[in-house]
């Protein structure tokens, strides 16, 4: 379908010239299916199930636009991460910033109601966000004329499903007449889905780059096709050898391994096969990567430096241990093509738009806590071969697992290659899924006794799946459990409202228990130095609590007699778990940083990554805020000025002498301790010296010792 027939099936005026002025001349037949569905017309929600990069954003983009020129409300494009809403905000911003449409992105900050995004015409944001902007009663979601739900196979997700489950009730809960647009990868159940979302299905199995998947044994790559490539042993490694070999071919490969040492293993293995089949040119663009990567932070790690000395030689590694700013270059040096091969862990397989010609899934089992190895999922290895295949510079795409025996060549075959992915089910029937949500719906007056609360509940997908029968004793312990903890009051007639408490603790974000936790601390005298709140914050289910290895149990075991009498244990906790040793590791990590350890002895002394330590960081800070606000409900009110030096000394990984040093625009912990130590404990002694003297200190030099004195003197 040419784009100029759009107008016959209802599309509004300028579609077509605006979609035009993007390059845009042709409709993909999952896009050309759609339109003919009536994607164009006011109203009618769709679920589109559909491979990876067969065009379901374009779909989802026409939508928008259409809502946007009748002037029908707003766009609202959920996707489940920061990332992948970053890539979309600079997609559509480039796209169609020319046509008027004001795009944003709002993925951070979970206690404001937004009213900024008032003026946008789209807002791409997280689940989480829209989450915390509905708890919020952000007044412009009531003019929200279209929801874009991507990814939405994630409902089966047990981390994210519950949220994005429930946000999509809530929506069409509180406005029926919403459309929702709903963007799957091939589930089984996608018709499922789209009962519960009242919307029509299209579904097609069309990719513009053809998709060959194969299995990967004793030299041979057998495609699902017939076809076989023989792939000589070379490097001694069967995942690299296939992936020099699409190199050698103009094109790239991204292989998919089980954990982060083996993908940065296999990249520095990879380094002299790769370089070898570097251009000149390619090289000197690749000293400057290497150079940007080392910039991103003022105290390179070791993990840092590796990542710059792969990046160097066009080969690269990806995991979450690795900061973002690190992350989103190798994304972009892959999208351009300066990067031939990128070994990842499972963090590329959901979302961002970064297509390899041939993509080697050479890990297919995983450890997963209480069952120990065990298959991946067969969606997610379909999620990891759409990867495969680049839209104008492929003719195909491949895929291939590999096998070690015979055994497992015929189980991949029959499991992945020609097996059904699994059905989506849905993860919100459990107590720690409906907890915060409960707490929400009745925070926000949305729900004021059980029944209501039971009507909502009876619109979700997992009612849809299986009844709201299960829902119903969940729910009841649950608001006895609000109830008991003073978040939401009952009255004789069985309504309930929340409390001051039960209010803030629903805009803050945090799960109810999390609260609870922050609560019952600060109420002891216990919490009055660091490592007591950094433990109560490793205690709550919103941080992320390291895993002990074998090495670490002693030194924890040495933390916990040096800190027992402080702990905010209960008295019933003598055992020293893996639980309570996890917590305590978490703590010592966030002391240790505040005690201006440097970063690359902290994740080299704990086995963490980079990425892990600014994660830590930035949930740490949100806690201790979230106990700030806490402390202004219930008190100690006397609590919140040090949990707000905590916070910034959490911020800057700081001891607490350096507090009036970081303030300083520029001044991060590296350069607040060279000041210190080079006699400048304080703004009056910055203010009495000269520029030339502040430059000659190590990492300030002129012009940071310029800004500071102006900063200090204003």
């Amino acid at each position: 379908m040419d784009i100029d027939d759009l107008p016959s099936f209802g599309a509004p005026p300028r579609l077509a010239e605006i979609l035009s002025a993007t390059g845009l001349k042709k409709l993909y037949p999952p896009q050309e299916a759609a339109v003919r569905e009536g994607l164009l017309k006011s109203g009618g929600s769709f679920v589109i199930s559909a491979p990876t990069a067969s065009g379901k954003t374009l779909i989802a983009e026409m939508a928008a636009l259409s809502v946007f020129l009748r002037k029908a409300g707003k766009v609202i494009y959920l996707v489940p991460l920061r990332a992948l809403a970053r890539e979309k905000y600079e997609e559509f911003t480039r796209k169609y910033r020319a046509a008027g449409m004001r795009v944003v992105q709002s993925t951070g900050d979970f206690d404001s109601e937004g009213p900024w995004l008032a003026r946008a015409d789209m807002i791409i944001c997280t689940n989480e966000k829209l989450d915390s902007l509905i708890r919020h009663r952000a007044e412009w979601l009531g003019h929200a004329g279209l929801i874009v739900a991507d990814e939405v196979h994630l409902l089966g997700d047990g981390h994210r499903g519950p949220t994005l489950e429930v946000i999509l009730t809530r929506l069409r809960y509180l406005n029926p007449r919403i459309k929702v647009l709903a963007l799957s990868a091939t589930i089984p159940n996608c018709l499922e889905i789209a009962e519960w979302l009242g919307a029509a299905l299209v579904e097609s199995d069309w990719r513009p780059v053809p998709l060959r998947e194969g299995v990967y044994f004793n030299g041979a790559a057998i495609f699902n096709d017939g076809a076989v490539d023989w792939v000589p042993p070379g490097s001694g490694l069967d995942a690299l050898d296939l992936a020099l070999e699409t190199i050698r071919q103009g094109g790239q490969a991204l292989i998919f391994v089980g954990t982060r040492k083996s993908a940065e293993a296999l990249a520095k293995k990879s380094l002299p096969y790769v370089q070898a089949l570097l251009e000149q040119t390619e090289t000197e663009g690749l000293s400057r990567l290497q150079q940007k990567i080392l910039d991103t932070t003022a105290e390179p790690t070791r993990l840092c430096k590796k990542l710059a000395e792969c990046a160097a030689a066009g080969a690269a590694f990806h995991h979450a241990g690795i900061i973002y700013a690190q992350r989103k270059l190798i994304e972009d040096a892959f999208r351009e093509n300066r990067i031939k091969l990128l070994a990842s862990t499972t963090t590329l397989a959901m979302g961002l738009n970064l297509p390899s010609r041939r993509v080697i899934i050479r890990d297919w089992w995983r450890y997963e806590p209480g069952f120990g190895m065990q298959p991946i999922p067969v969606i997610e290895a379909r999620q990891m071969s759409g990867r495969a295949g680049r839209p104008g510079y492929d003719k195909f795409g491949e895929a291939i697992m590999i096998a070690k025996n015979k055994r497992d060549e015929q189980r991949l075959f029959e499991q992945y290659i020609k097996g059904e992915p699994e059905k989506i089910e849905s993860r919100l029937g459990n107590a720690p899924a409906l907890r915060t949500h409960i707490l929400a719906s009745v925070a926000g007056m949305f729900t004021t006794d059980i029944d209501e609360l039971m009507e909502f509940l009876g619109r979700t997908f997992f009612a849809h799946q299986s009844g709201s029968g299960h829902l119903s004793p969940i729910a009841r312990d649950i608001i006895e459990f609000l109830s008991e903890q003073g978040m939401i009051k009952e009255d004789a007639n069985g309504g309930f409202r929340a409390t001051r408490f039960g209010h803030r603790v629903s805009e803050l974000y945090i799960d109810p228990l999390s609260a609870v936790i922050i609560r019952d601390a600060l109420a002891t005298p216990k919490a009055k130095t660091p490592f007591p709140v950094f433990h109560m914050l490793a205690r709550t289910p919103d941080m992320m609590r390291l895993p002990v290895r074998k090495k670490d149990r002693d030194e924890m075991m040495e933390v916990f007699s040096v800190h027992a009498p402080s702990l905010l244990l209960p008295d019933e906790d003598i055992y020293l778990t893996e639980d309570i040793l996890s917590e305590l590791k978490t703590a010592s990590v966030l002391m240790q940083w505040v005690l201006e350890m440097p970063e690359e002895k902290i994740v080299n002394h704990f086995g963490i990554g980079p990425g892990d330590l600014r994660t830590l960081v930035e949930l740490a800070d949100w806690l201790l805020y979230s106990s700030q606000e806490i402390c202004k409900v219930l008190g100690p009110k006397e609590a919140v000025k040090g949990l707000g030096a905590a916070r910034v000394r959490v911020n800057y990984g700081v001891k607490e002498e350096l507090l009036p040093l970081v303030g300083l625009r520029g001044i991060g912990r590296v350069r607040a301790r060279a000041l210190f130590d080079a006699g400048f404990p304080g703004l009056e002694d910055i203010g009495r010296a000269g520029a030339e003297e502040l430059a000659r200190i190590p990492g300030i030099g002129e012009t940071i010792a310029q800004d500071i004195k102006k900063q200090v003197l204003k």
